[in-house]
């Protein structure tokens, strides 16, 4: 066990309550930041506070944004007709890296998890539904492969197609430089299930 002073114990503390962060890691993060100039570390904290309070969820959206709505909503140059639907605010920055699609997004803010108590009115679906105008032609579900997902993503597809609006889901399966004999049953099933034309 170690002993430290109660203001480094407490550092720790506070580290080890970021996701992914256990003790050990909250251990060497709390020494590192106490051998830094004072002034990385006021700068640190000034930049933790400063985002907590300029940043809020886009009312459009519910990307997080510094103005509302966010710079992806109110970009003219983007496709309106088309909303990715994704679980996490993190999740538009992934898709965004690849510099491949050009529509709008919506974020979920979670996805239906009876297991963890989560029902549709736990995610931001009444606010997706109120985004279908005549202008949305297709919405695509980018949520993630696993069961929570599969699961949100049909109950999606059932809740938007009788308004009349294309719905997608993105494809899964074999990723670029895998080889199949490692792949999966799932995945092979998957990769099958969306195959296209060449």
């Amino acid at each position: 066990m170690d002993f430290y002073p109660v203001a480094i114990e407490k550092l720790i503390e506070e580290f080890a309550k970021l996701p992914g962060i256990g003790y050990k890691t909250a251990q060497r993060l709390t020494l590192y930041v106490l051998n830094l100039p004072k002034e990385e570390v006021e700068g640190f904290a000034h930049a933790l506070i400063k985002a907590r309070g300029t940043i809020k969820y886009c009312s459009v959206c519910g990307n997080y944004t510094d103005t509302d709505p966010c710079a992806i909503c109110s970009n003219p140059s983007r496709n309106q007709s088309v909303i990715c639907v994704v679980e996490e605010p993190k999740d538009i920055n992934t898709l965004e890296k690849v510099k491949e699609y050009n529509g709008v997004y919506h974020v979920l803010h979670g996805v239906i998890s009876p297991m963890a108590g989560k029902g549709p009115d736990s995610i931001k679906l009444k606010e997706l539904v109120s985004r279908m105008k005549d202008e949305v032609k297709e919405v695509i579900v980018a949520t993630n492969p696993n069961v929570d997902g599969e699961a949100t993503a049909m109950y999606i597809s059932k809740l938007l197609k009788p308004l009349g609006v294309k719905v997608t889901r993105i494809a899964h399966g074999i990723p670029v430089g895998g080889d199949l004999e490692y792949a999966d049953e799932v995945t092979l099933s998957k990769a099958l299930e969306g195959r296209r034309e060449l």
